[in-house]
């Protein structure tokens, strides 16, 4: 079994694989500061619950909290006692990186690429709704040819609220119509038809510096939120980071 973790800014995604197929999935609150330990009570308690703890034979995780991919490793060999593939530069993906310098791109947007181009083929755009929203694109070979990064839908919400005084927090819903007749429903068309409208824009533009038709994927921890919004999205694939780990982790293994 293959235990798949992403850690993003805001949450920590752990899927377990048997073979290929994804037999389970958690999520969990990112805390920047955890130890070894903290980290290992935390995934043994998710495992347990599974009855699966003591047949996990692999680690691979995708960070971009950097402060956390030594606890990770020191984790994974204490509870597991496995060496973990933990993506950055130097590990093999299978695609090409167009990307100046390469190593700059996080490792979460390129383990996003690898399991996009594996599950769904190229030439594709990923649009991944999380702490920030993030663009990327990939050609019919799967090369990586870049994107953009956009502050996320939480982070525009959490600064709105902060400098507008006088507007009220809402739940992250979409009216019925873009024009709001109250001012909770005008705050709420604004933030969520807003980022879906960038969302789309974006996609337009990016559409317009590639070769053939690409696809559409939504992923990341808000995509079941925003994608339904978003015109012209093909896959709601919130996990298909976790595809790109396993295909990663066999990819570096050797594993079948």
């Amino acid at each position: 079994m293959l235990l798949a973790i992403d850690v993003g800014n805001s949450n920590l995604t752990l899927g377990l694989f048997v073979g290929e197929e994804l037999s389970t999935h958690g999520r969990f609150t990112t805390r920047r500061e955890a130890t070894p330990d903290e980290l290992g009570g935390q995934l043994l308690t998710f495992l347990n619950q599974r009855d699966v703890s003591a047949k996990v034979e692999a680690i691979a995780v995708s960070c971009v909290v950097p402060s956390l991919n030594q606890p990770l490793a020191e984790m994974a060999r204490s509870y597991f006692s496995v060496e973990p593939l933990i993506v950055g530069p130097g590990t093999r993906t299978g695609i090409e990186i167009h990307y100046d310098p390469a190593r700059d791109v996080g490792a979460d947007r390129i383990v996003t690429a690898v399991g996009v181009h594996h599950r769904y083929r190229g030439p594709a755009i990923m649009v991944s709704f999380g702490t920030a929203t993030v663009f990327d694109a990939i050609d019919e070979q799967g090369s990586y040819l870049g994107g953009a990064i956009a502050p996320g839908l939480q982070l525009s919400v959490d600064a709105l609220f902060a400098r507008a005084a006088r507007l009220p927090r809402v739940d992250l819903v979409a009216p019925p119509k873009a024009l709001g007749r109250t001012t909770v429903t005008s705050v709420q068309a604004g933030i969520m038809y807003g980022a879906a409208a960038q969302a789309e824009g974006m996609i337009a533009r990016i559409r317009e510096e590639m070769a053939g038709e690409a696809k559409v994927i939504a992923t990341g921890g808000l995509a079941e939120l925003v994608a339904p919004l978003v015109r012209g999205v093909d896959h709601i694939d919130p996990l298909v980071l976790l595809e790109g780990l396993r295909v990663l982790e066999v990819l570096n293994r050797g594993r079948e």
